[in-house]
């Protein structure tokens, strides 16, 4: 079993910067990337930034002046956001490609797409 817990988030001001931090546990061989999506009502979910476990990072061209993604360890990624705009309001997802080992069947792993429960963030005008 994989968990993503996520933390950070919460209300600021226009202008601000908030911190999401998400962390994965269990059941891990190992994590070929981890990120993070973001998703208003009425509308598809859409990636925001991720990073490899190389440390490739891939980020949203409509955050990427803004936004930046880290590997704090292995299992943990940070994103800062910085000029906080109203439009990113929204509900971000962490996101984890996982290797993890398939149960009972030795020597054996597949790569799982995993999600955290989401985390909301709001940015007052």
């Amino acid at each position: 079993q994989v968990q993503l817990v996520e933390s950070g988030g919460g209300l600021v001001q226009a202008g601000g910067s908030l911190g999401l931090s998400c962390a994965a546990s269990g059941n891990i061989s190992s994590i070929r990337s981890m990120g993070w999506y973001r998703q208003v009502p009425g509308k598809q979910r859409e990636l925001v930034a991720t990073i490899t476990s190389g440390g490739n990072a891939n980020v949203a061209d409509f955050v990427k002046d803004r936004f930046t993604i880290s590997r704090v360890d292995a299992n943990m990624v940070y994103l800062a956001m910085n000029g906080l705009k109203p439009e990113d309001t929204a509900v971000y997802y962490c996101n984890a490609d996982i290797i993890v080992s398939v149960p009972g069947i030795p020597y054996t792993t597949t790569v799982g797409r995993y999600w955290g429960q989401g985390t909301q963030v709001t940015v007052s005008s």
